[in-house]
């Protein structure tokens, strides 16, 4: 009694034990979420740390176009000194009142005290400031060219991130699948042994290759943890989200009815890194002007306000003045060259590399396109080769039955069916990847990428 009263205290402790320790197991546990490659794609435009950059530099040349039309608004100082001096020797050579001999003592004089308030606007400055703000323009609006390439970028390295994770799974549910079948067949070939129909030859056989269909379950579930942590990381989930892609994604397939000249055409269109480039070149441009500016002489409208106080010698009140200065420096006639050259270098430099990308369009369109070709003929190739495997395993199976093919056959024939519907998947998956590089690489995966996941 003694014994069983205290199994009973034991037990009353587990389950308050067990019973307290629900909830903390339940915060761990790790959350399931189903996720379309739509909702991915959206996620990994708002998570993005390249896109937050892009949006840093689209920040920092919209400031210099600030800085460029500030340039021309009028610059104003205010001034103002009090000095104390010592009593220096003040030599006036004005009469001081009623004194006919034209000396006189001369004022003590301590302390001076002015204050001076000047304005400038400038007129005409070489064309310099004018033509720094029209560069500053074209360099910001290549900002946000590049931001909306560095977006395409986004948007296909998560259609790339998410058909890893659909392969990934696809992978462990055939594999899981096959498993099945490996253990049953051992099953039967034991039971088959010990009755001896089959040699122990052909269970050690069947039990290998169980034993393999094991190992490749582990590898298939160690790559798809890894491909759910970096589709986590890329859209900014918790890590210990377990995503679940959508299967329905890849099955409709896209058709790219346009021959390669018309995908070369709109990428010329609508590439944005081209774009940019056109923007650097006007920029480059206008920096030459801003360059030869500087042979010429800088006008301005001045005015300012002075009023001076020297006490018991002199005090100037309401001197207001008003003018046009004009400044120019002899030495820019040979200094300013070197800047002009430099200017035309960095013309230079954007107009090779816009020559450069123009050969890149034509080749990687052309890759692309055929990277896409080929990937739609795969799929038509393993839509044949899962019905010829799995025709040639039913066979084989058949044979085997009757003593006319070896087990060996039987485990290859396996294999091979197990592989065409592996090959059968993750070539709709290529597919659709090659499908929307092909719209990256025309420029037009903003506008269509999404619709992959709709």
């Amino acid at each position: 009694m003694k014994l069983n009263s205290t199994y009973r205290r034991l037990w009353s402790l587990t389950m308050c034990a067990l019973l307290l320790t629900l909830p903390y197991f339940s915060t761990q546990a790790q959350d399931k979420k189903s996720l379309s490659l739509k909702e991915a794609i959206t996620l990994s435009i708002q998570n993005s740390k390249e896109l937050k950059l892009s949006k840093t530099k689209i920040d920092a040349a919209l400031a210099s176009v600030k800085t460029s039309r500030d340039a021309q608004l009028p610059n104003v100082s205010v001034s103002a000194s009090y000095l104390r001096i010592n009593e220096p020797n003040v030599d006036l050579k004005l009469k001081l009142g009623g004194d006919s001999s034209g000396g006189g003592s001369s004022p003590k004089v301590n302390s001076v005290a002015y204050a001076m308030a000047s304005v400038s606007m400038p007129l005409f400055s070489g064309f310099i400031m004018q033509s720094q703000k029209e560069s500053a323009k074209y360099l910001a609006e290549a900002a946000k060219l590049d931001a909306d390439k560095d977006r395409e970028a986004v948007i296909q390295n998560t259609i790339n991130a998410y058909s890893n994770l659909y392969k990934a799974q696809q992978a462990v549910t055939l594999v899981q699948e096959n498993l099945k079948q490996q253990q049953q067949r051992v099953t039967d070939f034991t039971n088959l042994e010990k009755n001896g129909i089959v040699a122990r030859n052909d269970l050690l056989k069947v039990q290998l290759q169980q034993s393999n269909v094991e190992v490749s379950l582990l590898e298939a579930e160690s790559n798809l943890k890894l491909a759910n942590i970096a589709m986590n990381l890329l859209l900014g989930l918790p890590e210990t989200t377990v995503l679940d892609a959508d299967t329905t994604t890849f099955e409709q397939l896209p058709a790219g009815a346009k021959a390669v000249a018309e995908w070369e055409q709109i990428a010329l269109q609508n590439r944005k890194d081209a774009a940019a480039l056109s923007a650097r070149e006007r920029a480059a441009n206008a920096g030459i002007k801003a360059a030869k500016g500087e042979y010429y002489p800088s006008v301005a409208l001045t005015g300012g306000y002075v009023a001076l106080t020297v006490p018991n010698a002199l005090t100037v009140t309401n001197a207001l003045n008003a003018g046009i200065g004009v400044k120019y420096s002899p030495s820019s006639l040979w200094k300013a060259g070197s800047k002009v050259t430099e200017a035309k270098v960095r013309l230079q430099e954007v107009q090779v590399n816009e020559e450069l990308l123009a050969d890149n369009i034509h080749l990687s369109i052309n890759k692309a396109y055929q990277d896409y070709l080929v990937n739609q003929k795969k799929i038509e190739a393993y839509m044949k080769a899962i019905d010829q495997a799995s025709e040639n395993y039913k066979i084989v199976k058949n044979k085997q039955e009757n003593n006319l093919a070896t087990t060996t056959d039987l485990l290859e024939a396996d294999v091979a069916n197990v592989q065409a519907k592996l090959n059968y998947a993750f070539a709709k998956a290529d597919a659709v990847v090659a499908y929307t590089k092909l719209l990256e690489t025309a420029g037009v995966l903003n506008e269509a990428g999404a619709e992959a996941g709709k």
